[in-house]
């Protein structure tokens, strides 16, 4: 448009119009940039990667050490082992100790054999017959001395025998009645528990056995290789650092002021320094409490510093290959009230 010909007035009115049009476009770009950047909260924090100490539940001289640091592992696998024989022995022992007390309460439930109750019937009569025996020696001996031809020593003699021939006879029925009703009740009860210790010692030394093998138990990568074979570890000493593969976390900080804008379950979008991809995650935990213990008494300037800690949880499968442990990353949290949901599910 060539102004130049026209009256200075007229110069002046398109200037200013074509300054108005401006001052009022810009004006709705800032105030749309503006209204985006309102409903979008940024949040900073720090991937949080959990880590497990792998060691053995027994003492012992390392086998076999399977991995090397960096290498990747699958819940389940055997990554280390003891040397098994002292084990192996132990376990043969408590096997050898529950078929002895088994024997033992079978004897008892079983009872005495056909043969030993015969023999405790034998022994009745024999105790019988010597009682008879007895007695008639005790009779014949009071009639001689009531014609003088036995002596009263004799017959206290007699008399004698006589007595312990009936005692042996009353012994002799007692065996048999064992013989017959068999072992007391007590005696199978005690017999019984006896044979429930051995199988929990056998049981016991069977878990120490399968404690000399160490699986993963869950996937990961080895951060740390700290034994190696041959050398001796206590129980609960530490023989590989495993970084799990899931779940992975991010720990991040939101100020009070805006601690009303989110909400555990809350989609969340989470970006890295080294690479553009956005990670689908959700908040998990937001803490109750403070992360700095405030004064008694807080201004309202104050109580605009106070953060609150919160845990996010990155769903993504391949979220361990990009984001590290400790990895400083930006969180984006869309607060509008009505969310604009992609495909991808935030």
């Amino acid at each position: 448009m060539k102004v130049s010909g026209l009256p200075p007035a007229a110069r002046r009115a398109i200037v200013i119009a074509a300054v108005a049009i401006f001052a009022v476009g810009s004006g709705w770009l800032w105030m749309q940039r503006t209204g985006d950047d309102a409903s979008l909260l940024r949040l900073y924090g720090n991937v949080d990667i959990r880590e497990v100490q792998l060691a053995f539940r027994q003492p012992g001289r390392v086998a076999e050490m399977m991995f090397d640091e960096g290498d990747a592992v699958t819940a389940g696998t055997r990554v280390a082992t003891l040397d098994a024989q002292p084990y192996q022995d132990a376990l043969a022992a408590a096997e050898a100790d529950v078929r002895l007390a088994r024997a033992k309460l079978n004897k008892l439930r079983g009872g005495l054999r056909p043969q030993e109750i015969v023999q405790a019937q034998e022994a009745l009569q024999q105790a019988l017959a010597v009682a008879t025996d007895a007695e008639r020696n005790y009779n014949r001996q009071n009639r001689l001395l009531a014609s003088g031809a036995s002596s009263q020593r004799t017959v206290d003699a007699a008399r004698a025998a006589r007595d312990q021939a009936i005692a042996g006879v009353k012994a002799a029925e007692a065996a048999l009645s064992l013989a017959n009703e068999g072992f007391r009740s007590e005696d199978i009860a005690a017999a019984e528990a006896g044979l429930a210790a051995a199988e929990a010692a056998r049981a016991q030394a069977a878990t120490a056995l399968a404690d000399t093998e160490l699986l993963a138990p869950s996937s990961g990568t080895v951060i740390a290789r700290v034994r190696e074979p041959g050398s001796m570890v206590a129980s609960q000493n530490t023989v590989y650092s495993l970084s799990l593969d899931s779940p992975v976390y991010v720990r991040a900080y939101v100020g009070e002021p805006n601690l009303g804008r989110i909400e555990p379950g809350k989609r969340v979008r989470v970006y890295s320094d080294s690479s553009e991809k956005a990670y689908g995650g959700q908040i998990g935990f937001i803490s109750p409490r403070a992360e700095f213990t405030p004064k008694t008494v807080e201004t309202t300037d104050l109580r605009t510093d106070l953060v609150y800690r919160l845990r996010i949880v990155i769903d993504d499968a391949d979220a361990n290959v990009g984001l590290r442990q400790g990895m400083p990353v930006t969180i984006e949290v869309d607060t509008s009230p009505t969310d604009d949901i992609d495909a991808e599910g935030y």
